[in-house]
């Protein structure tokens, strides 16, 4: 007996219904972004590794997925290579390209090549799955969609700010509670150079950012590891537990920062963002100095976002990039972006129920097939019904009208329209309604204006 099929670890095969909830999360992000004056844009599944490579930090270059040359890449590896080499080098040696980790620096890669087309600041969104090499458990998968916005050529927060008020209209249209936590990577930087690691900085946000999922323990385990001494690990404790309200945790922040510069300039970033959105979102803003988010490129605002009613990891974030684009010959080009994560928010969306009632329908209108002179005249009046802008399909068979009734069934098909001899004789349709089982005989026209109505 041959072997069931499968799919890769982390992958998933999505039904028409899947197919049909996922739709409304792209066109409920997509409408929004559109509102905000964003443009799309897309880029190629698989970029260059030196595009890629160095550009999420050690553990993100682990993550990246590699594709083998084409034709025989091991001809210029020697024995001696295999036998001395890591993987990492051999890795090197027989792949020139990776499927992308993400969305954000595929883009800076792209306003590079492309900065003479563009108009700045340039408002783009992308809305494209990337891959991972990660372990997959609930919420995390291999291939997986973002669904990013991201302006560059502007420094100014009023940009923060209106990424905000996009997370806040999108998750208030989803109908999902969440937290939007704020922080700033000049904060974090501020507290390394306060407790004398300034060159840690990587290592404490990396190891920061891993608190809500690992636990405290183990956080300062790992800051351990990372070189730095007891009284520094201890002068972080009450950082990283801070409480009280945003207003209360500038205060103290600024206190603790004061002999930082750069740590103080953060708390007025955050602070200007916090003030200008004032109370005017549905969902709760924090701050939030465990929020670290470890990608290297960050350094300003950076954001998560936390669904309050299930248990699940981020299901949005970003944050300030100031520096992306001067990796690819381009310095001085400011940007900022988010990032929502479509499958997480899929997710979510099931656990709780929350899709409109009516996601999952499809097509409208089922005419039955009775045979060859029928079934013509049922593809006449279709294209009425479509041009009308009834989704509308003709049953491909004369098959027994069980059977015919039971795919309407199966499909959620609303109405039904029987044409038989009889009906093609005086120009009408028997139209059944198959929820309430009512049927009556109709014109086109009554068909279509019953329909739509």
């Amino acid at each position: 007996m041959a072997q069931k099929p499968s799919i890769p670890k982390g992958t998933r095969d999505f039904g028409s219904l899947e197919m049909a909830r996922r739709n409304y999360i792209f066109d409920t992000i997509r409408s929004v972004y559109r509102l905000y004056g964003f443009s799309q844009i897309e880029t190629p599944a698989m970029e260059n590794l030196s595009t890629l490579m160095g550009k999420y930090g050690e553990e993100g270059d682990k993550l990246l997925f590699k594709i083998l040359n084409s034709g025989d890449f091991t001809r210029s590896v020697s024995t001696a290579d295999y036998e001395e080499a890591s993987a990492a080098a051999l890795a090197a040696k027989f792949c020139e390209k990776g499927l992308r980790y993400d969305l954000t620096v595929p883009f800076a890669r792209y306003v590079v090549q492309h900065r003479e087309e563009l108009q700045m600041p340039f408002k783009r969104y992308q809305i494209q799955p990337v891959w991972r090499a990660d372990r997959p458990q609930k919420g995390r998968y291999r291939e997986f969609y973002q669904c990013d916005a991201d302006v560059v050529g502007s420094d100014s927060l009023l940009n923060e700010v209106e990424l905000m008020q996009i997370v806040d209209e999108v998750f208030t249209r989803f109908g999902i509670r969440v937290a939007i936590k704020i922080n700033n990577r000049k904060i974090l930087t501020g507290i390394a150079e306060v407790i004398g690691a300034a060159d840690k900085i990587v290592d404490i946000t990396v190891a920061i950012d891993k608190l809500d999922k690992i636990g405290l323990d183990k956080v300062n385990e790992e800051l351990a590891a990372g070189g730095l001494s007891p009284e520094q690990i201890q002068t972080l404790q009450p950082i990283i537990a801070l409480s009280g309200s945003n207003a209360d945790k500038l205060n103290t922040m600024r206190q603790v920062l004061a002999s930082s510069e750069v740590g103080l300039k953060g708390c007025e970033e955050v602070e200007f963002v916090l003030n200008c959105l004032g109370d005017d979102l549905t969902n709760v803003i924090e701050l939030d100095l465990t929020l670290a988010r470890g990608l290297n490129y960050y350094t300003g605002c950076i954001f998560e976002v936390k669904a309050l009613d299930v248990e699940i990891g981020s299901i949005t974030g970003g944050g300030r990039y100031d520096n992306l684009t001067g990796i690819f010959g381009l310095p001085g080009l400011s940007g900022v972006g988010i990032s929502f994560g479509a499958d997480r928010i899929y997710d979510v969306l099931n656990q709780l129920e929350l899709y409109p009632a009516d996601t999952a329908s499809g097509v409208d209108l089922l005419f039955i097939n009775f045979g060859e002179a029928e079934a013509a005249c049922c593809l006449r009046m279709a294209r009425q019904t479509r041009a009308a802008g009834i989704s509308t399909e003709v049953f491909p068979d004369a098959a027994k009208m069980k059977k015919q009734m039971n795919y309407a069934n199966t499909r959620n098909i609303p109405f039904v329209a029987l044409v038989g001899e009889s009906e093609m004789a005086a120009g009408t349709i028997a139209l059944k309604n198959m929820t309430t089982g009512e049927q009556s005989t109709c014109t086109l026209d009554e068909v279509i204006a019953r329909i739509k109505g």
